[in-house]
This record gives structure tokens, sequence and C-alpha cells, in this order.
């Protein structure tokens, strides 16, 4: 175990040392603070919008440096023969495969940090605009909902970032797996596809429920196989409806999120992340095993 969390430790400092992985992080903080001044015009939901784009934008960028991340760590040390001087070592393929996801994963996970934390500073200054709260207001009760709301907007976006995180580890995991036998032309465009099948695998079912038994088969397949990337969507609960949290003003509220709820939606997630992963490192510690380590296979 000593020995993963070494390669791990060396993967993330690798990944994070990328020089496409500072220009992403620096664009990215850029550009939110940018948005974060803008208006959204959509009628007292400007908050819940920004989030919501921010969120997107946070997950869009770190999944393109994750993938980068990828190739570079697996693939091209395989293929310019850094691999085989690390597998002359005392290190299991195993080890190696799984310090190298674990790396990549917390490199994703300080971008999303990062970037979270400018999201979050932003959104913090804009809300008192959106709500048409006053923040140097003295009158207790204006000031304690202008504090619930920037709270309740903030653990939103912590959630929402989560599950972000969790997807592209998710993603992270396949590309792992096949960054043992292709190069990044073809695990970036493998990837995105997927990204896209798995967002729009929810609709399966729907579908599947209206036809015949094979093609209800089919969908049973696909949605098994692909990554169902809505277990991780849980916006409508967290950045489009309010969280109930305990002393707050939207405690009280009917409509609002309850904790409980949250935390249940999380846990799902969280168990769907780690089966999925665990599936897919599988694959590639398959995959990886019958891989020539000297390249130009």
């Amino acid at each position: 175990m000593y020995r993963t969390f070494v390669i791990a430790r060396h993967t993330a400092v690798e990944a994070i040392a990328q020089p496409i992985y500072l220009l992403l992080l620096a664009v990215g903080a850029a550009l939110m603070g940018i948005f974060g001044l803008l208006p959204f015009f959509t009628l007292g939901e400007d908050t819940k919008m920004f989030l919501d784009v921010g969120r997107d934008f946070v997950l869009l960028l770190v999944l393109i440096a994750t993938l980068f991340a990828t190739s570079a760590t697996v693939f091209n040390e395989i293929e310019n023969r850094t691999m085989l001087t690390l597998m002359s070592k005392p290190v299991g393929r195993l080890e190696v495969l799984l310090g190298k996801y674990l790396g990549l994963l917390a490199s994703a996970l300080l971008a999303v940090v990062a970037l979270g934390l400018v999201l979050g500073l932003a959104t913090w200054l804009r809300v008192p605009t959106d709500y048409t709260l006053n923040p140097e207001t003295v009158d207790g009760e204006e000031a304690a909902r202008l504090f619930d709301t920037r709270m309740m907007h903030l653990t939103g976006l912590a959630v929402s970032l989560l599950m972000a995180w969790m997807q592209i580890g998710v993603l992270a995991a396949i590309s792992v797996a096949i960054s043992t036998r292709v190069s990044l032309v073809v695990n970036l465009p493998v990837l995105f596809l997927l990204y896209l099948a798995g967002n729009l695998a929810r609709f399966l079912d729907v579908l599947g429920g209206e036809a015949n038994v094979l093609v209800r088969g089919i969908a049973q397949v696909v949605n098994t196989l692909l990554p169902f990337l809505a277990v991780f969507d849980l916006r409508e609960l967290t950045l489009y409806a309010p969280i109930a949290l305990p002393g707050s003003v939207f405690a009280a509220d009917p409509g609002a999120t309850s904790v409980g709820t949250l935390t249940a939606e999380v846990g799902l997630s969280s168990l769907y992340f780690v089966l999925y992963v665990t599936a897919a490192l599988t694959t590639g510690l398959l995959l990886f095993r019958g891989r020539e380590l000297g390249g130009g296979e």
C-alpha cells in the first residue's frame, strides 16, 4: 500500500505540473470571476443560474486537464519505456494502476477545490444584489436572511462540486483503463462520447419502456455498461431548490431539500462511484497485464 501511495503522490505532482493543468485553472478562475460580475437576467434566479453554469464549467475544465494528464502518465510512460523501468522495481501492475488513478483523482480534487473557492467567493459577493439584500444592514432579520441565503447556496455548491468530482473520477477510471492501450488521440474523443452517452443514458428507460422485449434488453445492457452520470446530477436538489439547513430561515420551507434527503442521495452516488470505478479499474488491470511494456505494440 505504501508503494501505491508513493506512485499516487508522484502522479499527482506530475499532473499538477503540466502546463495545460495550470493554464485551465488560471483561465477558469478568471472567467468565473468575470461571470460573477455579470447579470443573468433570470428574474430573481441569477445566483442559481450562475452556480449551474459555474458547476458545469468546473466539470469541463477539470475533466479536460485530467484526461490530458492520464495519457501523459500511463500511455506515454509505456511508449517511452519509463513504465518498464518502474516495473523493474518490486511493484505489481495493480499497485501501478491504482497509484496512477489515485494520483489523478487527487489532482482533479485540487483543481475542483481551487475553482470551487473562486466560484464560492463570487457567489458570496453576488447574493446581496441578486436577492436585493443590504450587506451592511443593521436589521437583524435581514442580516440573518442574507447569511442563511449565502450559506444555503454555498452548501448546495459544495455538494454539486463533490458530485462533479465523482463524475470526473468515474470518467478518469475509464480513461486510465483504456490508456493502457490507446493514446490521447483516441482516449479524448472516446471519453467525451462516453460523457455525452452517460448523460443521455437516463432517457433509455423511457424509450425502452415503450418498445419490445429485445429493445428493452438492449437498453438495459447499455444502461449497465455506460456510466450512468445522471446519478451525480443533484442540481435540482442543491442549486435550484433551497436547502433546509437546521436553524436557517429555510428550515420550515416545505419545498426545501432536507438534509436527510441530501445525505441519502450523496450516499447513493458515492456507492455507485465506488462500484463503477472498481469495475473500470479491474478491466484496466486485465488490459494492462496483457500489454507489452516496451512500447511500440
